[in-house]
């Protein structure tokens, strides 16, 4: 049971951070603001510090705090130096994890960020499609399956809703072999299984921020 970073002091705790890499773009002003959500699944608190290869290029509100075990924090990187000649840079956002009331660095990710100039520049070109003819048309009258209705927009789905609250509840689950909780063996989680929720959470905050 991993209660204390002690054994991974050598800088290999792994750090859970979504996502992976931020994408500025010249000519969109609202992406000109981004949000890294780091995460701590373990039974300790952490302390945060947010470090850049371009410093200047980058404003970070919030750029060292503590995380408490079983929560996450929001980091806000603002890319404060929008001009053509920043465009297709690729800068470094490194997190150091340090054990808390300590200054030794026990895990760090890095962050990739680049400024592009148009949005549109990352999507694939569209595909030519066009029209088939039915070697087998579907004789007239005969009825269609009904689809299922789609939900009133404006807000995430059911299943989302669903799936955020399941891991941040396994996230609050004790680890396996915790002998001091009072609930039942099967509910004792794994560290790689609260990874993986933690995972998870991850990408479900980004489809909920984006609907």
């Amino acid at each position: 049971m991993l209660r204390q970073p002690t054994q991974l002091s050598d800088g290999r705790l792994p750090v859970f951070v979504f996502p992976s890499s931020l994408n500025f773009y010249s000519d969109d002003q609202s992406s000109h603001k981004q949000v890294l959500t780091l995460y701590n699944p373990y039974e300790f608190p952490l302390k945060f510090k947010v470090l850049c290869t371009a410093p200047r290029k980058y404003t970070v509100v919030d750029s060292e705090g503590t995380i408490r075990p079983h929560c996450c924090v929001d980091i806000v990187v603002r890319h404060s130096d929008i001009c053509i000649n920043n465009e297709g840079v690729r800068d470094k956002l490194r997190i150091h994890v340090t054990e808390h009331g300590t200054k030794k660095v026990i895990g760090k990710k890095d962050i990739t960020a680049v400024l592009l100039p148009k949005k549109e520049s990352s999507q694939q070109p569209e595909d030519n499609f066009h029209s088939l003819t039915s070697t087998s048309p579907e004789p007239p009258g005969t009825p269609s399956r009904a689809m299922k209705p789609e939900g009133g927009g404006g807000g995430p789905s059911l299943i989302i809703i669903f799936t955020a609250v399941s891991c941040i509840l396994a996230l609050m689950l004790p680890l396996h072999g915790d002998t001091e909780s009072r609930l039942p063996d099967y509910l004792h989680l794994t560290v790689n299984q609260k990874m993986i929720a933690a995972y998870i959470l991850g990408l479900v905050t980004m489809v909920i921020l984006h609907v």
